[in-house]
């Protein structure tokens, strides 16, 4: 899994994890100098105290010089080599140290490449490799002398890889909830600048054209009106009245009526249930007027259509339907691909709102566009 250049949110809780690294490592070699007399191998205390620097060393160049987190492979061996200061600690001093209840080389180090994995590529393995480093303190167990667990100390081994793999996939989650955070504040950063960008521009030269053409054109004043509030509405978010959240069918009834107004079209509005209008949520709505509006967009340029009628109605299985029926020339529906207004305003808006839409059509009997949204 490759992970992409980090905001600087995350790049903090990487520099955090720098930290965390260099302080359980100098608190490691503490606890091997202090304990020098339990140390019945210094020369693998010495060579596993080298592995974990070299490690930290290198995670900490990687941050500073490329913000991001180290790939997958480096998070691997960081896990191997936690798991390794688990299971070789044992051998490295004296037997009958397992359960004495002082505190081993490792430390805190290995829980620091648990919760890289997590942040970095997920619970999924950050939690595997939680429980994998906690298994490392069973094998150290057994390197140190033990070979017959009681019930406390089988109680202790399990308890340790239980919470080395909920660390693991807790900073799964929350380095999931973090980029999507980011994620978001990049989208609205973006958003921002477009919208400054059409608003010296395009919007400007939309209110120009309205106000130089009431007069002579009101056609395409209220066109350039209409798309001035449209632009809008995608720049800045729809507006809520204050009476509550949008309603379906007024929503889609003013979707077709903004739609079909400078083709001069009538639009006849059908309603099955006006209950349905109640039945989907804000986003729901929102993706079924933008529909509508494109289909009968549609309608008005290619059909050649006298009229329209836009049909709603809530099926017993709590589904609503839609459908904008016209009575223009038609097409072959058998040809390839619609055109880009309705695989993106209509079947992209359905799929997105976890719906679907379908259009059929004969040439010369009209065409209709079917709408289908869960509630």
């Amino acid at each position: 899994m490759a992970v992409a250049a980090y905001a600087p949110t995350s790049r903090s809780v990487l520099r955090g994890l720098v930290v965390l690294r260099w302080a359980t490592w100098l608190w490691s070699v503490g606890v091997v100098l202090v304990g020098a007399d339990r140390v019945a191998r210094p020369w693998l205390a010495a060579l596993l105290l080298s592995a974990a620097l070299a490690v930290t060393v290198a995670g900490t160049r990687a941050v500073s010089r490329r913000g991001r987190p180290s790939p997958p492979w480096f998070v691997g061996v960081e896990v191997a080599v936690g798991f390794g200061l688990l299971a070789l600690e044992g051998f490295a001093f004296e037997a009958g140290q397992a359960f004495a209840g002082r505190q081993g080389l490792a430390g805190g180090w290995p829980m620091v490449g648990v919760l890289t994995a997590g942040l970095t590529l997920g619970s999924r393995v950050g939690a595997p490799a939680g429980a994998l480093v906690g298994l490392g303190r069973l094998v150290g167990a057994w390197a140190n002398g033990v070979r017959g667990f009681d019930g406390d100390q089988v109680a202790s081994l399990l308890a340790t890889v239980a919470f080395y793999a909920l660390y693991g996939a807790v900073a799964g989650w929350v380095g999931g909830l973090l980029r999507q955070a980011e994620e978001e504040v990049a989208t609205t950063r973006a958003r921002d600048e477009v919208a400054r960008t059409l608003h010296d521009g395009v919007l400007q030269t939309l209110a120009l054209v309205e106000r130089r053409t009431a007069v002579s054109d009101p056609v395409l004043a209220r066109l350039a009106r209409d798309t001035d509030r449209d632009l809008r509405s995608f720049l800045y978010g729809p507006v809520v009245s204050a009476a509550g959240p949008r309603q379906l069918v007024p929503s889609l009834r003013e979707a077709a009526r903004r739609a079909a107004r400078p083709f001069d079209l009538d639009v006849t509005v059908s309603v099955v249930e006006d209950g349905v209008r109640q039945r989907l949520g804000e986003a729901g709505v929102l993706a079924a007027a933008g529909a509508v509006a494109e289909a009968v967009t549609n309608v008005g340029k290619h059909a050649r259509a006298t009229r329209a009628v836009l049909f709603v109605e809530a099926q017993e299985d709590g589904v609503v339907f839609v459908s904008v029926r016209d009575d223009g020339v038609g097409f072959d529906a058998g040809q390839p691909s619609p055109g880009q207004g309705l695989a993106r305003s209509v079947f992209g808006r359905m799929a997105e709102a976890g719906g679907r839409a379908e259009v059929a059509s004969t040439p010369g009997e009209g065409t209709e566009v079917r709408l289908w949204l869960v509630p």
